[in-house]
């Protein structure tokens, strides 16, 4: 390849590699034809117990309040609600906070959309021990609890774009970092911020980890 300009290298690689993607179809292709009937039998029987499985999944999240928003009345509720459903989106709120209002906009779409996942909020005023536990210091501020331990936080908006007019994918996408919703998208990429085409944000900012949150989110509401 000495010599070759870069154009046509690029060129040559993306041929290179059509190639071993065609012909590793030919040979998904080529063994799907020599499939004998029992073997189809056997992939769509295991293809009905999933089916079936995923069906009754679907019942139990249902039964335990998925595919709604719905407010915890008090603290010992969210360990309930945390030791009954996989996967947890908390919002920690207070009434008199605007940006609180859009995150419950958001988050009622995306309960109905995720049923393998339970979403709810609850009051911070109601609830300091777990405040405190969480140290949860801004409010709106976004749990996120996988198999009863927490994963992450979404404080403020700092990660929707520092913007009030984020779009509900973009909440998903950032909840989705955190493994506690299905997510079929491209996790290093976010969709548009806003309506306008917002700005982008560094997907490689560092995450919050369990028991602390940084509290850099100065165009919250409010401290709590």
């Amino acid at each position: 390849m000495a010599g070759m300009n870069p154009e046509a290298l690029v060129e040559q690689q993306l041929i290179a590699a059509t190639q071993i993607i065609e012909r590793q179809l030919d040979s998904e292709i080529e063994r799907l034809d020599n499939l004998d009937s029992e073997d189809l039998d056997a992939i769509r029987r295991d293809r009905l117990v999933a089916l079936k499985k995923r069906q009754k999944m679907k019942e139990e999240w249902i039964a335990n309040g998925h595919s709604e928003y719905s407010e915890l009345s008090d603290e010992k509720e969210f360990f309930e609600v945390t030791k009954k459903s996989g996967n947890v989106v908390c919002h920690f709120y207070r009434d008199q906070f605007e940006r609180c209002k859009i995150v419950d906009k958001h988050l009622k779409i995306l309960a109905k959309n995720h049923i393998e996942t339970k979403f709810c909020k609850i009051n911070g005023e109601k609830a300091p021990f777990l405040a405190d536990r969480l140290k949860i210091r801004v409010l709106p501020t976004i749990c996120l609890v996988k198999n009863g331990k927490t994963k992450d936080f979404i404080v403020g908006f700092t990660d929707l774009g520092n913007c009030d007019d984020f779009t509900t994918e973009v909440m998903e996408w950032r909840i989705a970092r955190a493994d506690v919703i299905e997510y079929n998208g491209d996790l290093l990429s976010p969709p548009s911020f806003n309506s306008k085409g917002g700005q982008n944000m560094d997907v490689q900012r560092k995450k919050t980890i369990r028991g602390g949150r940084r509290n850099d989110d100065s165009d919250s509401d409010s401290d709590y």
